[in-house]
């Protein structure tokens, strides 16, 4: 019974990567549609939207028939229902990923309103995020996981300072650049999101490798 309970552990661990690693394609797919006013790939990952929802459904029928059969304590049940609300934020980082490419695809018959620089910055700031807080769960590493929340303040500096670009010296200079400068405000807020789903993870991986919440408590963080 406990090799099988450990088995599907194992399995449970395999789907979540899964999970990841379609989050993080979806991240960099939409970007890259922007980047190149690419209208097929932003469709591809709203396509690929589907397979990440019933790969979401699948995870937490799994986690509930486990917890149903097995009755697992402490740490074991820790970790399926850690693997639940991982699950629940990586399907949100997907569907953020699917609104830059519908943001995209909006845009894409337009020319850029700028080089793209800090855009593709924070892209690869939510991308490390995302990797190493499904590293941090799968490994049970609580340092990893802190270095996740130690990232966030640098993408939300990155995010400002995208904002105070496009307002500031555009938007506020000329009024005509207002459509494409929102979608591009609209773009650098998503990709902040996707980071604060990131910080969601690794608070909860914390929580279930040590059983202590971090959350609302950043001084537990940074006194270590």
């Amino acid at each position: 019974m406990e090799r099988h309970f450990d088995e599907e552990l194992k399995e449970l661990k395999q789907d979540i990567l899964k999970m990841g690693t379609f989050a993080e394609e979806a991240i960099y797919k939409s970007v890259e549609a922007l980047k190149n006013r690419d209208k097929s790939l932003a469709q591809s990952v709203i396509d690929n939207d589907n397979n990440v929802d019933n790969l979401e459904l699948a995870i937490d029928e799994k986690c509930i028939d486990l917890i149903a059969r097995y009755q697992p304590l402490a740490g074991d049940l820790r970790f399926i229902t850690t693997g639940m609300k991982i699950n629940a934020e990586l399907e949100r980082i997907a569907d953020i990923a699917v609104d830059i490419a519908q943001r995209t695809q909006e845009i894409a018959d337009q020319p850029l309103l700028k080089p793209l620089v800090d855009i593709p910055k924070l892209t690869v700031i939510a991308q490390n995020m995302v990797k190493m807080a499904i590293d941090s769960f799968v490994k049970g590493d609580i340092e990893l996981a802190k270095k996740v929340l130690l990232s966030d303040p640098e993408a939300d500096e990155l995010r400002n300072l995208i904002h105070k670009e496009l307002v500031e010296d555009y938007m506020l200079k000329n009024c005509s650049t207002a459509p494409r400068a929102v979608q591009l405000l609209l773009v650098a807020r998503f990709l902040e999101r996707i980071c604060d789903h990131t910080t969601n993870i690794a608070e909860d991986v914390i929580y279930m490798v040590q059983a202590e919440v971090v959350k609302h408590h950043p001084e537990k963080i940074k006194g270590d």
